[in-house]
Order: C-alpha cells, then structure tokens, then sequence
C-alpha cells in the first residue's frame, strides 16, 4: 500500500476518522490549501470466515525503467522503409483520389516513417502512432489530396508488418 497527497477541487473538511486506526498517518500539510491523503491498495480480500478486510499486495506490472528497449537499427529503418514506399506506390496508385500527386505523398509519408524508425523505434511496443499523425496533418497542410487514407494505409501495413520483421531482423521471438 502507498500514500499520495492531493489537493482537492472543493475545499471540505476533512471527515472525523478515529485516531486508532492503523492505516492513516497524520496529515503534517503546512499549506494554506487543505491536502487529503489517498490510500492506494493493490486489492482487497474479503474472507468468508472472517468478518474483517485482509490487504493483499500484488505486483500488477513491472516499472517501465526495468526495462530497456533496444536503440534504432538504422539498416532495419532502411529496409522498412523500401517495403512501406513499395507498398504506398502500389497501393495509392490504384486509386484516382491522389491523382498526379503520388510520389509527392509517398515522399512525404516515407520521409516521416523513416526519421521515425532511425530515432525512436526500439522493437515490439515502440511502434507508436505520432508519426502517422505528422503524415496526414504534414500532408493537408501542403494541400494534398487523401492525406488521412494515405496515413491510415502507412498505419495499417506498419501494424502488420514492422513488429514482425523486427523479429525476423533480430531475430527475437514473436509474441
């Protein structure tokens, strides 16, 4: 169990708690602005052959700075590079939405993507959706047409493909 101090919205007073309770702690705030104390239990056990709570402690999950993730492959950022401005060829071409504008859009989309994978990618759980955003808004900025189907078909092959070729690449498993 742990203690936090938060300061309330609405300034009420305090509730009257018995002073032999074992789980609070005196409140030693030297603020003009009342603090409450929170008591944050990871979950509570109810026996049915006693009447009384039991705390149970439990680890939930472990503290993101356990665990590191590895730092940008940049030949891996090249090849997923290539496969994405591939497969955004392919596939926008077929449509007439991007009319002469395709290589100007793959361009676009292909340059995030890739100062994406050269800086921040790490593997499996790093792949985040931001620089899918900088594609459509970089793209209805300049005026293009599609920017947001173009973004969504840049997501939605990289949700299939990055994290696996990752794996293939490194050689990891594939959870």
């Amino acid at each position: 169990m742990s203690w936090a101090t938060v300061t309330p919205l609405l300034s009420l007073p305090p509730p009257k708690l018995h002073p032999s309770s074992s789980f609070l702690s005196p409140s030693s705030s030297t603020s003009s602005i009342p603090s409450v104390r929170v008591l944050t239990i990871s979950s509570i056990h109810v026996s049915s052959t006693s009447p009384f709570l039991s705390l149970r402690k439990q680890q939930i999950c472990r503290a993101a700075g356990e665990y590191k993730f590895p730092d940008p492959i940049p030949e891996f950022a090249d090849s997923e590079t290539e496969k994405l401005r591939t497969h955004l060829l392919n596939k926008l071409s077929k449509k007439e939405t991007y009319e002469d504008s395709v290589e100007e859009i793959v361009g676009i989309c292909t340059e995030i993507f890739s100062t994406f994978l050269h800086t921040e990618y790490g593997g499996p759980g790093t792949l985040l959706v931001v620089p899918f955003i900088d594609m459509a808004d970089t793209l209805n900025e300049r005026g293009l047409p599609g920017g947001p189907q173009a973004a969504r078909a840049a997501i939605k092959w990289a949700q299939n493909h990055v994290d696996k070729d990752w794996n293939e690449w490194t050689g990891g498993d594939e959870n």
